[in-house]
């Protein structure tokens, strides 16, 4: 999909850049010296434009490896890229593996390049990911104006970098993945959402597609929030190597008698795999059993992206009911379980506790 119609700033996490003639106006590799050739400057305000608005830049360039080598040698370039990629393999693989690495949906990517042909190629094999030329890089610095910035956007770009320090890590470790994952020292901390942390949850349930159970949208999810009987919980994350901030929002309606019902259950995709979503979601519920509910329900949306949620909904026992609910999407389920039954625990290299106790 190329130009910027239609374009939806909330699905794009990462934008990705060509280099030669994109990034900078010479071929890297036909230059004389190992120096690079000197970035477009209007180029460079742009990427940190969109670093400051909480979006990502990497490269995609089909160009010698050797290119990136001598960008690793350029610190205050490099910084701004996040599992850049620089071979000769084609641009939709290259794509690919910048998203598998990042842990976002490929099409939350968008590719900025002045080839017609890689443009064509991407758009060919990944249906779903947006090209621009670099003449339309404009155009997509305005269709972000206007959206509300929450402190975990400005510091996503730092987020991702202790990321890559922490996936560094993980291929050094020398151990399994639980032992791992139990070395990391990881924490969660669930509560009920404060006024700061609302626009954070308004931005997981637009943001967020691989753990999201439902889809509702930003200004439903408010519409309800403000309801009587409605109450909006968060879960914020740290380990060893710092803060993820506010990972995960629950929507939790208590209108029914004896039940809580979760119309949305939202997390990062930058949690996925160490059981955070798991722990958030059995955190709930037993919060749930303790304040006398004896049913819980959450409304499932299922899309090509939330394989991921169905599973551990199922995980968690959680089975079909009777219909989602007012206000639900019409192809929306309502999935339930009794919570007289045991209750599933979180994996035991996750500390979970309430706000109430953390700040105690």
């Amino acid at each position: 999909m190329s130009g910027t119609d239609s374009f939806d700033p909330d699905r794009i996490k990462c934008v990705v850049w060509d280099l030669d003639g994109t990034l900078w106006d010479e071929i890297a590799v036909e230059s004389a010296t190992d120096a690079l050739p000197t970035p477009r400057a209007g180029t460079l305000a742009a990427i940190d434009a969109l670093a400051a608005l909480g979006v990502l830049s990497s490269i995609a360039s089909r160009s010698a490896p050797s290119v990136l080598d001598r960008l690793e040698a350029v610190p205050a370039l490099r910084s701004r890229f996040l599992a850049p990629q620089v071979s000769w393999q084609d641009k939709s693989e290259s794509l690919r593996t910048i998203a598998k690495d990042l842990g976002i949906a490929v099409d939350a990517l968008l590719l900025v390049d002045d080839s017609p042909y890689e443009r064509a190629e991407v758009e060919a094999l990944l249906p779903g990911v947006r090209t621009l030329a670099p003449e339309d890089v404009p155009a997509l610095l305005a269709a972000f104006e206007g959206r509300e910035v929450t402190p975990e956007s400005r510091e996503r770009v730092r987020r991702y970098r202790t990321e890559e320090t922490r996936r560094a890590e993980g291929e050094r470790f020398q151990g399994s993945r639980e032992e791992f994952l139990r070395w990391c020292d990881m924490r969660l901390t669930v509560g009920a959402a404060t006024p700061g942390e609302l626009p954070r949850a308004l931005e997981l349930a637009a943001r967020t597609h691989r753990l999201n159970s439902s889809g509702l949208t930003p200004d439903r999810l408010r519409e309800l929030a403000a309801a009587q009987g409605h109450e909006v919980y968060t879960a914020r994350m740290t380990d060893r190597f710092g803060e993820y901030g506010v990972i995960g929002a629950a929507l939790v309606d208590r209108t029914a008698p004896a039940r809580w019902s979760v119309p949305l259950l939202a997390l990062s995709c930058r949690v996925a795999g160490r059981g955070a979503a798991a722990a958030f979601l059995f955190r709930l519920m037993r919060r749930a059993r303790e304040q006398g509910a004896e049913e819980f329900r959450v409304t499932l949306r299922p899309t090509d992206a939330n394989l991921e949620m169905r599973i551990l909904l199922r995980q968690a026992g959680l089975r079909r009911a009777d219909d989602p609910g007012a206000g639900a999407a019409a192809d929306s389920a309502a999935l339930g379980r009794s919570l007289h039954d045991e209750l599933p625990e979180p994996p035991d290299w996750l500390r979970v506790t309430e706000r109430e106790d953390a700040e105690a």
